[in-house]
């Protein structure tokens, strides 16, 4: 028989060369058990970096093929827009008005960008957070006499380390933003935006550390995410207003000295000759804080329960595969999962009866749905309130402006009617849900979308009548025409079937690159491509009976592909 291999490491409560614990006679000489004796933490750490050396050369040697790729495509594609940027200046361009509507926002843009990023932290911590360890790692390395903080810190500080960088970026970019509009020097600029970068990021890693380190605070992050979002909105208001001019002094004080967000944005507010007399003050505030939150989420990264541990392993290796493979929709449905998908309340609705019961059995299941599901409404109202304003900006200003608001404002509205048609989605995504209906999957994916169309419709119509009162009457025929051609490309992409990933190797090189990941966009999203590019010629070129015919063409037309794509799902 064969000797059993050698362990890379002493099992625990085996002695090693540098300190026995045992006397002469074998005994403890400490006089029992202690925990220290199990403690192999610096000798499994250091097998671990012996036998990951060539794999960490490996991903080394990938990240900087991946770098040098990205540096490519920035050079090559942006140094235009630079050369025409830097041009511009040398001509005499005028930013100055567009910086000073920036200064007068100032107070408002801080705390709207602290709530984003707590925002998006607090949500990726449902499902991931700052400490996320390969799945091997969690089921074999904590199961070892390790110290559990020495082996889950080291991950809390890469976050935090990582988290810097765009925040590092984003000061820079705001400074010389600040700097070409004129508002400060780079010399001043630069210093005043340095505590916002390094603080806000870190703040926001902490926050995804608590969430992560207490499973309970998980509902509370569900529960006040569309409050936040609604406050993030009058932020953006309040933002957009100021620069216009009207400004609320007494608010504006309240979020200077509220929090890190007011403490962030007092320095920047002084860069740009306002006032702000007590910066000094609360760039320590900030500071202290900042350190303070950041301690706290070092000393609970060490405590982080197994179980979640796990499950943020599996769901990252879940998401990583699929997107991988081009599947955004596997890959969404593993975040809702994770994240305990969208809160549901118990409405009833009765339901139809009589003869017409059978044709509005499948209306009836949506309207129910979406009552029962009313995150899914609050984004299409987001959404609509977004395409609104985006196409309201650009007929203000006029010129070059007013057909990028267009299309900003039709793509804003595609995502609201997308929003609607989540059962669509769910139906194609198991074709065996269909076998309850009597219907073909063709005609029933066309009944799934009467609510999507109508209730897409009504939103329209109510968001255009700012617009009308402000000049646009033809807004109330455009805003809700456009759901309906929106609804067949949304059902158009919940029949688009998996992902034809062999698209990506069409064509042939050439000096700019291959033209098959294009194609395969192009293939993707299809559907909104087309409804967008004719909807905006329309609307910018087409008188009112024009828009109404191209309208019903083009919804008819994406309606007929759409019910192919879904009878071929069945071959």
């Amino acid at each position: 028989m064969s000797r059993p291999a050698a362990s890379p490491f002493p099992a625990a409560g085996e002695p090693t060369d540098s300190a026995d614990p045992t006397d002469g006679d074998g005994a403890y000489a400490s006089g029992g058990w202690s925990e220290a004796d199990d403690d192999r933490t610096a000798e499994t750490l250091a097998w671990l970096k012996r036998k990951r050396k060539a794999h960490r050369r490996q991903q080394g040697r990938d990240l900087a093929l991946l770098l040098y790729s990205l540096l490519l495509a920035v050079v090559g594609y942006g140094s235009g827009l630079a050369v025409h940027f830097l041009r511009g200046l040398d001509e005499g361009a005028d930013y100055g008005g567009f910086g000073a509507g920036l200064t007068r926002g100032l107070p408002a843009v801080f705390p709207a960008l602290t709530l984003l990023l707590c925002l998006v932290s607090a949500r990726d911590a449902l499902w991931r957070g700052p400490v996320v360890l390969p799945g091997p790692a969690v089921g074999w390395l904590l199961g070892q006499p390790v110290r559990r903080a020495a082996v889950l810190r080291p991950w809390f500080r890469l976050s935090a380390g990582l988290a810097l960088i765009p925040g590092v970026l984003g000061g820079i970019a705001g400074a010389v933003l600040l700097r070409v509009t004129g508002q400060a020097s780079i010399g001043s600029a630069l210093p005043a935006v340095l505590p916002a970068a390094l603080c806000l990021p870190l703040l926001a890693v902490a926050l995804g550390m608590a969430v992560e380190r207490r499973p309970d605070r998980a509902a509370t992050v569900r529960r006040w995410t569309a409050p936040a979002v609604l406050l993030l909105a009058a932020l953006g208001a309040q933002t957009g207003l100021a620069g216009t001019g009207h400004r609320v002094r007494p608010l504006e004080w309240v979020e200077l000295w509220s929090g890190p967000w007011g403490w962030a944005a007092q320095p920047v507010v002084r860069a740009c000759g306002g006032s702000a007399p007590g910066w000094p003050a609360a760039v320590v505030l900030l500071l202290a804080a900042t350190a303070a939150a950041v301690l706290l989420a070092h000393r609970e990264a060490g405590a982080v329960p197994t179980a979640q541990l796990r499950a943020r392993a599996a769901t990252a290796t879940t998401v990583a595969s699929v997107l991988w493979s081009l599947e955004l929709r596997a890959a969404k449905l593993a975040l809702l999962d994770a994240a305990g998908g969208d809160a549901t309340r118990m409405v009833r609705l009765p339901p139809p009866r009589g003869r017409a019961a059978r044709h509005l059995a499948v209306v009836w299941r949506d309207t129910l749905t979406l009552l029962r599901a009313p995150g899914r409404l609050g984004r299409s109202v987001l959404w609509t309130a977004a395409a609104a304003t985006a196409a309201g900006l650009g007929a203000d200003l006029g010129g070059e402006r007013r057909p990028v608001g267009l299309v900003v404002g039709l793509v804003c509205g595609y995502l609201a009617v997308g929003a609607l048609a989540e059962s669509a989605r769910v139906e194609t995504d198991d074709l065996r849900r269909s076998a309850w209906s009597p219907y073909r999957l063709r005609g029933l994916m066309l009944q799934h979308g009467v609510v999507p169309a109508v209730v897409g419709a009504a939103l329209g119509l109510l968001a255009a009548v700012p617009l009308a009162l402000h000049g646009s009457p033809a807004a109330l025929l455009d805003m809700p025409l456009c759901a309906f051609p929106f609804t067949a490309a949304a059902l158009y992409g919940a029949c688009r079937g998996p992902a034809r990933t062999q698209l990506m190797f069409l064509g042939g090189g050439s000096p700019i690159g291959s033209p098959g990941p294009l194609i395969y966009l192009a293939w993707y999203a299809a559907g909104p491509l087309v409804a967008v590019t004719v909807l905006a010629l329309t609307l910018s070129y087409g008188a009112p009976a024009t828009v109404v015919t191209v309208s019903v063409l083009l919804t008819a037309l994406i309606a007929s592909v759409a019910a192919r794509s879904a009878t071929k799902l069945l071959t």
